[in-house]
């Protein structure tokens, strides 16, 4: 039997012509590195978090760019179909319009009788629902945006230019004119203002002669 020798301390095999002392710096260098790589790792991470947030904003950015683009062509879809129903409803009705100057003139005269009288009232109802007005009335002020003369005198009995007869209604469709009134016109009668400019002094003066005007 071999006996074993008390106190025999067995050490961890070193390569040769190396100095066993090596061994403890080494494993002492490996624990100082770690904590630079995990620096490094920290480090390579935020800049990849970095650049998945410039990602977002930009597809963010990108989304609502698009989102914007889409609502205005929404709008210019919606503002044309509007525009194009406009022009299709006042362009049939204004081939309308000589008919319903027909009704105009059969009523005037007193023949607007029995069916026909129904189916020309229904064709103004029409015409009312889809936006049709008329206008044109004697004794307004003539306005050459809405009014067309056709006739012109003077009347001692008005102060500016005025409608004195509608010879033909005009037509519009909301804001939009249609057919402007074809009216006759009459304006001041020439030097009436200065002889009522001159009367009114006259009487202003009387009044200031007698101490002002009498009471009622």
């Amino acid at each position: 039997m071999t006996e074993e020798t008390p106190g025999f301390e067995e050490k961890p095999d070193v390569p040769s012509g190396a100095n066993p002392d090596d061994a403890e710096p080494k494993a002492a260098s490996e624990k100082e590195a770690a904590p630079a790589g995990d620096a490094t790792a920290d480090a390579g991470l935020v800049a990849q978090l970095d650049q998945v947030r410039t990602a977002l904003g930009e597809r963010t950015a990108d989304l609502q760019r698009l989102q914007a683009e889409y609502q205005n062509y929404r709008r210019r879809v919606e503002r044309d179909r509007v525009a194009v129903k406009e022009v299709a409803v006042a362009n049939l009705l204004t081939e309308l319009l000589p008919v319903l100057d027909d009704i105009g003139r059969a009523r005037e005269h007193g023949e607007l009788l029995g069916g026909f009288k129904s189916v020309a009232e229904s064709l103004e109802t029409v015409a009312a629902k889809m936006g049709l007005m008329q206008f044109g009335k004697e004794g307004e002020p003539f306005d050459p945006t809405i009014h067309e003369a056709l006739m012109h005198s003077y009347a001692p009995d008005v102060t500016e230019t005025t409608c004195v007869a509608i010879l033909q209604p005009g037509y519009r469709i909301g804001e939009r004119t249609i057919r402007p009134a074809r009216v006759a016109v009459a304006e001041p009668q020439p030097g009436a203002q200065t002889v009522k400019a001159e009367e009114a002094e006259e009487r202003a003066a009387d009044d200031k002669e007698n101490g002002g005007p009498e009471e009622g």
